[in-house]
């Protein structure tokens, strides 16, 4: 891989990423879960917003994984 297709995929799991928090934030209502993870969307009542929530939340942790891993 080039270091310009490495900058650019870069680029994009930041936007990822942001976008992720972003929903995050949003669907729990604070930023708790960002220490508690999974734990945090327990509380949520509402099944839609957990399920949105995990789905983030999956999203988030795979684009650190990959973002880890290119360094």
């Amino acid at each position: 891989m080039s270091v310009v297709q490495i900058k650019n995929l870069q680029r994009r799991l930041g936007n990822l990423s942001d976008e992720a928090t972003s929903e995050l934030d949003r669907v729990c209502g604070n930023e708790l879960w960002r220490s508690l993870g999974f734990d945090a969307f327990d509380n949520l009542e509402d099944s839609d917003r957990r399920a949105m929530a995990n789905y983030y939340y999956g999203q988030w942790q795979v684009v650190r994984e990959l973002q880890e891993a290119l360094g």
